[in-house]
């Protein structure tokens, strides 16, 4: 039987994991403290639209008990990712796929992409090339993550629209690996198409990210009034424009223009953005994955950014002033 490992139990992995274990995926989660301990004492309980369910994936808080995996689903944010590759490590072998369920610009991004940035090295989330050899690209598979899930207590996912996880090959290829993982996430209930341009997706849900999160820690404003304010709109809509022309430089295309991608976040109503919400509790921003490496990139394509420069140095200062590392 196909084994895959979810490491970041949280809402996104959690609700993996529930969905595949109740489809019949061996699934083990890596988990600790009263989340762990929740999952073994009653299960992992899953709340959605349908009700109520509890499946029981293997939970394991030492990685080295589980063992290389055939699919190892990454639903950490970037910037936890080098503090956790000592555990990652053991799950990982020859044969495994890694699954960047991870927002931001991920540190495979340049693997596969042509010349001249093949190979080139993401600095703003592989900074010394740990990253990279730890979870080989070559091993790795992109996944777009469109749900919306929270983790109320302990133990419980609550799952609130959303059930799309489209994967990608880097280099655009449809492999057996990929068909493979997209009939399991199909046979657990989930929409998981396989995309021959997986960055050209990459970018829509980043073009947004890149401009609504920074700018909601900075305002502190909910989404749907930082697009409805003229000004602060004026400000996403010019950020996300400059996010745009660099990543046509580097090969990408934009299926939709800049006003419906912000209609599209505006339709999300009265939302927290992720950033915010972790600068209101002090954890980690995820600065760098979903701005400062779109700001690098433009070095590498000469695309002037002075506005993402402008709001990535207020957003640096604003976690700073926080006390945030």
């Amino acid at each position: 039987m196909t084994s895959v490992c979810v490491f970041g139990a949280g809402a996104i992995g959690g609700l993996l994991a529930a969905r595949l274990a109740a489809s019949g995926t061996e699934v083990a989660v890596v988990a600790r403290g009263p989340h762990a301990e929740a999952m073994r004492a009653r299960g992992l309980v899953l709340r959605d639209e349908r009700g109520e369910s509890v499946t029981r994936p293997r939970v394991i808080d030492d990685p080295r008990a589980a063992g290389p995996q055939d699919y190892l689903v990454l639903t950490l944010k970037a910037h936890s990712l080098p503090g956790a590759l000592p555990q990652l490590a053991p799950l990982i072998g020859s044969a495994t796929t890694i699954v960047a369920a991870v927002n931001g610009v991920p540190w495979w991004y340049t693997h596969r992409l042509g010349r001249p940035f093949e190979g080139r090295r993401v600095e703003a989330v592989d900074p010394d090339g740990a990253v990279s050899a730890a979870l080989p690209p070559a091993q790795t598979m992109g996944c777009i993550v469109y749900p919306a899930a929270d983790v109320p207590e302990p133990g419980v996912v609550r799952h609130t629209y959303g059930d799309r996880f489209t994967l990608g090959e880097p280099d655009g290829g449809r492999s057996a690996r990929g068909a493979l993982l997209s009939e399991l996430l199909i046979k657990a209930g989930l929409k998981a198409p396989l995309r021959p341009r997986i960055r050209d997706e990459l970018w829509v849900k980043l073009w947004g990210n890149m401009a609504f999160n920074p700018l909601s820690a900075l305002t502190t404003a909910t989404l749907d009034r930082l697009i409805a304010d003229p000004d602060t709109r004026a400000v996403c809509r010019a950020l996300m424009l400059e996010g745009q022309a660099v990543a046509e430089k580097l090969g990408v295309r934009f299926a939709i223009d800049v006003d419906r991608r912000i209609a599209g976040g505006a339709e999300v109503g009265a939302h927290k953005t992720s950033m915010l919400q972790d600068l209101e509790r002090g954890r980690p921003l995820e600065i760098e994955a979903l701005l400062g490496a779109v700001v690098e990139m433009a070095g590498w394509v000469n695309v002037p950014m002075p506005i993402g420069q402008a709001v990535l140095a207020l957003v640096r200062q604003r976690a700073r002033e926080a006390g945030i590392p």
